[in-house]
């Protein structure tokens, strides 16, 4: 499961979690899960909502999150967490 933060216009960005990457070419990402970047739950979805479908013309960029196996791959040196 890669998990992407969406950003749209005139909204706060939204976290969902997808089976692949978005395909430029489709006119709509949809995902699962949806939840603000803090892992809550979002305000303008009803209660309830599991599934989301947000069209291209909305998004102004998407941020593809790091899950844990990937920072294990890819240490960085410059921090001392």
């Amino acid at each position: 499961m890669i998990t992407l933060l969406v950003h749209i216009s005139n909204s706060e960005p939204v976290k969902i979690d997808v089976e692949e990457l978005p395909n430029p070419t489709h006119i709509t990402v949809m995902g699962r899960n949806p939840r603000d970047r803090k892992d809550r739950e979002v305000e303008w979805l009803d209660e309830g909502v599991t599934t989301v479908i947000l069209p291209w013309s909305r998004i102004n960029f998407i941020q593809i999150m790091p899950n844990s196996n990937a920072q294990d791959e890819f240490p960085q040196l410059w921090r001392n967490d």
